[in-house]
């Protein structure tokens, strides 16, 4: 059996294999309160047998939102809808995962297809953003707020609530953004984060409003899966290294993440990033070597012999796929196709297994 189709033993969870769905916003909420799109959206990829699919970034408070097409999860209210998609992906035979996040200094922009532009506040999809200093994404960008003390402890609180709904609502992962540039990647970055307290200044101080979420949101969890996301560099001298991430990675396994899911980029406007294929697959692997944790590669993953050869050369021990699943929901059957596996299909497609 080839190595992207055996299971991937989680303490408390089994992937059936070793394909991930990757977080992927839709801007299609309203007041943070998933509809018809996201069930189907997300539902399309259990029906095709993907092992994990991680809903897109859900914000712990309305103003952790990247736009104001996000979903949340800052409210109970929000629970009921989010749980139709978690039982649909179950009874499918799918985890379900969910990415809880606060987009910092990144928030409070137009939907993508739209344009990129960030609202000001009192804009009518606008509001302040905050970051851990008051130094802006673009030029043209308002100037976040710079959070107060008090004002993180706030947000340390709101990730603690978000993951309980999210233990609520049943979700099998809960997985803390700590990339592309939100908030807490910014508090990481010394590119950002220009703080003098205990927030700012040394390593230490720079990861410590992870921990502080980490130590939260601990409490509260039952049998689901920690999982993080990070970008291993910002791609930009003075910024965020892969020799960070070793470090931050070995902080936080031993307080009970189990999977670092590594990406890279984000934080400023600068980055040089020299995109290609497994650009992003040697960071995945040294943070794997160095410190033992499991570990997701993501990246322009986009065939299946690329994702097996990945597993094969013990660069990650899964695969975090996201623009493949957008042009294919099915996927993992094409995927069992080339590498000659035998997958299950679900019962109403399994006439299309013919075809193929």
């Amino acid at each position: 059996m080839s190595k992207l189709f055996q299971p991937l033993q989680l303490k408390n969870h089994t992937l059936q294999n070793r394909i991930v769905v990757s977080p992927m916003c839709q801007y299609s909420a309203t007041d943070g309160f998933a509809n018809h799109w996201h069930l189907v959206h997300l539902g399309q990829f259990a029906i095709g047998k993907a092992a994990l699919i991680i809903q897109e970034a859900t914000a712990v408070n309305p103003e952790g939102r990247i736009t104001y097409g996000d979903l949340g999860i800052w409210s109970d209210e929000h629970i009921a809808p989010l749980k139709e998609v978690v039982d649909f992906v179950h009874s499918q035979g799918s985890l379900m995962g969910i990415q809880i996040a606060h987009a910092g200094r990144k928030a409070s922009t137009n939907k993508p297809w739209i344009n990129r532009d960030q609202f000001k506040p009192g804009d009518a999809n606008g509001w302040q953003t905050v970051g851990p200093s008051e130094l802006p994404f673009h030029e043209k960008d308002h100037a976040p707020k710079a959070l107060t003390k008090e004002e993180i402890k706030a947000i340390v609180q709101d990730f603690k609530s978000a993951a309980q709904r999210a233990v609520k609502a049943g979700y099998d992962v809960i997985e803390l953004h700590g990339a592309h540039g939100y908030l807490i990647h910014q508090f990481f970055s010394p590119l950002i984060n220009k703080r003098t307290d205990e927030y700012g200044g040394s390593f230490e101080n720079r990861i410590r409003f992870l921990i502080e979420i980490i130590d939260a949101v601990s409490k509260v969890l039952t049998t689901q899966s920690l999982w993080l996301r990070i970008s291993a560099t910002d791609w930009a001298d003075g910024g965020w290294t892969c020799y960070d991430s070793v470090k931050l990675i070995q902080v936080v396994k031993a307080m009970g993440v189990e999977v670092v899911d590594v990406s890279t980029g984000g934080a400023v406007h600068h980055q040089q990033i020299p995109v290609s294929d497994n650009y992003q697959i040697p960071f995945a692997e040294r943070i794997r070597k160095d410190t033992g944790i499991l570990t997701g590669a993501v990246g322009l993953i986009k065939s299946a012999q690329q994702a097996e050869d990945i597993l094969q050369n013990n660069q990650a021990d899964l695969v975090l796929i996201g623009r493949a699943f957008l042009q294919n929901p099915h996927l993992v059957y094409q995927f069992a196709h080339e590498l000659n596996e035998n997958v299950a299909w679900a019962p109403q497609y399994e006439r299309g297994k013919e075809t193929f």
